[in-house]
């Protein structure tokens, strides 16, 4: 990976007034990615995600602080650093009575790019994407993961360096989730693009993401890979089931012990441990102890979010984003 920062901000925040009083989305946030990273930022609805997106994407100016994006500063040289970004937002970006065709040839005359240029970015941009077949069909006719597939298309015909996806999945069936990130990945193996993105599906943070930031009330709480966060934040979790609640009670003080836990729960048969590495635990514990079950869950990212905050991410989803996940 190479070394030199994509993205750098410093003490970077953005101040709304509401009904007479002022309140800060972001606040002195601080940040670098690195050119070729995939970074997943999570956090609730209002958290500042957007906001910051916005911000770095030259979208919204800052109130206080400072960023560079690719090398220029987003308050000063901010046609510089649009010249070298996509930016997919949450709506749909082509008309619906559109062409995917023209929406992509027009998007590359935006940028600067010759009519022959655009022509073939935006005919190997359809067949990677699995647009070919529906290029020439109006676009309100399209299905919504080839709606988010075509936006992709839209931000990536200049060849940016560097591309933002705000929830780029949301209102998506798993299936449709599936491929449009299989191709996320793809173009990013094949482009070497560094891919920013927020999103509150957290297995697509946990799948595919090296880092993961979480945001809450404007400030960054956390940022690590996903395993370190979910290691260091929330632990496996052992839950042995005994034939008496004496047994499950006589037990834990050994058990404790033996597999070092940070936190232990007695409820009448059941014993709940939550360790590190509970993978090399278990089996130490069943060699201690006769059970009668014997159950390991590791943490989820979801679980992280809630040893940081005390509440679930998946509780500040919206409804359709809250179908979706159950799917």
């Amino acid at each position: 990976m190479n070394p030199q920062p994509m993205i750098t901000a410093t003490s970077l925040t953005k101040r709304f007034t509401a009904k007479g009083v002022e309140f800060d989305a972001v606040s002195a946030l601080d940040l670098e990615v690195h050119r070729g990273e995939l970074l997943a930022f999570l956090g609730p609805n209002g958290a500042g995600k957007s906001t910051t997106l916005r911000m770095l994407a030259t979208l919204l100016p800052p109130s206080s602080g400072s960023a560079t994006v690719a090398g220029f500063d987003v308050a000063t040289r901010s046609a510089d650093v649009r010249r070298r970004i996509g930016y997919i937002g949450q709506g749909t970006s082509a008309g619906h009575n559109q062409r995917p065709r023209d929406e992509l040839l027009s998007q590359g005359a935006f940028y600067g790019m010759g009519k022959r240029q655009s022509r073939e970015r935006a005919d190997e941009l359809l067949e990677s994407l699995q647009l070919e077949e529906f290029a020439d069909r109006a676009v309100a006719k399209l299905s919504g993961g080839q709606k988010r597939r075509l936006d992709i298309a839209m931000g990536l015909i200049h060849s940016p360096e560097l591309l933002f996806l705000d929830e780029p999945s949301t209102g998506l069936d798993p299936q449709s989730r599936a491929n449009l990130w299989q191709h996320i990945i793809d173009l990013r193996e094949q482009h070497g693009t560094t891919i920013f993105v927020t999103t509150h599906y957290l297995d697509e943070a946990d799948s595919y993401a090296e880092r993961v930031m979480v945001m809450d009330h404007g400030r960054v709480i956390a940022d690590d890979s996903a395993p370190a966060l979910k290691t260091r934040l929330a632990g496996d979790v052992i839950t042995l089931g005994f034939t008496s609640a004496a047994d499950a009670a006589a037990a834990r003080p050994r058990a404790v012990d033996l597999s070092g836990a940070v936190a232990s729960e007695l409820h009448d048969r059941t014993l709940t441990l939550t360790v590190t590495r509970g993978d090399s635990v278990l089996p130490r514990l069943l060699r201690e102890f006769e059970v009668e079950t014997a159950t390991l869950r590791q943490p989820t990212l979801d679980d992280v979010f809630l040893a940081l905050t005390g509440r679930s991410l998946r509780d500040s989803a919206t409804p359709i984003e809250k179908e979706n996940v159950a799917a």
